[in-house]
């Protein structure tokens, strides 16, 4: 099966990238964009930056060039169900964004969790918000990508699928604020963030620290997933 797998940055797809093989660079009208073989699946992965526009751009300009026959929305995602820990993997039955309800096609494979990934345009920053996500929605997760992966791949006539890893749990409030660093070309500014952690060094950049450590086992158990899940 051809499938495009879409996220907002590459690092999402290094566990994914060293489960693969074959994989090279292709040049598209996107951020970043590489072609690889996972069992008897060609893929192409594009990372087009944070937000639902950029995910939806990503994946009309990739559908023109590879001609997929299922998308799906993979990255990081933030946890709304306190039963959820650090990289364990979401599979969307439904994603509920701009005001839409998108379904999601199941998978099998190894243990994940399955429910409602609520898509938002910022990052959750605090426990309080994740509360008022869960409880509003009834949403085990929350990201920014998948509601514009959906609605594309849905105009496209295409099989959707969402698959994300936990990075943040349900009651933590993050110490740095993210959203005030996401610049418009769809990327956190990493010398923004320093800058604003170097004044509460104590919190920020421990925090900082351990969501790098976090987002680096979270891609591993992606690609992890991704190797011995059937679609």
């Amino acid at each position: 099966m051809k499938l495009l797998i879409v996220a907002s940055d590459p690092r999402e797809f290094s566990g994914l990238l060293a489960r693969s093989k074959g994989a090279r660079p292709e040049r598209l009208p996107v951020q970043w964009a590489r072609s690889a073989k996972l069992g008897g699946h060609d893929l192409l992965l594009a990372a087009n930056g944070v937000g639902a526009t950029r995910a939806g751009a990503a994946v009309d300009a990739a559908a023109r060039w590879f001609h997929p026959e299922a998308v799906i929305s993979t990255g990081f995602c933030g946890a709304l169900d306190e039963s959820l820990a650090i990289a364990d993997i979401v599979v969307a039955d439904c994603v509920a964004g701009d005001g839409r309800r998108y379904p999601a096609m199941p998978v099998t494979g190894p243990p994940f969790h399955s429910g409602t990934v609520c898509s938002i345009d910022h990052v959750a920053r605090t426990a309080e918000e994740k509360y008022r996500l869960h409880s509003s929605s009834g949403a085990c997760a929350v990201e920014m990508e998948a509601a514009g992966v959906a609605s594309r791949a849905g105009a496209l006539g295409l099989p959707f699928y969402c698959v994300k890893a936990v990075t943040d749990l349900a009651g933590e409030t993050m110490a740095n604020d993210f959203n005030l660093a996401l610049r418009n070309n769809g990327h956190f500014d990493t010398i923004f963030l320093l800058g604003r952690a170097l004044r509460r060094p104590t919190v920020c950049l421990p925090e900082l620290l351990r969501l790098r450590k976090r987002s680096i086992r979270a891609a591993r158990t992606l690609g992890d997933f991704f190797a011995d899940c059937r679609l």
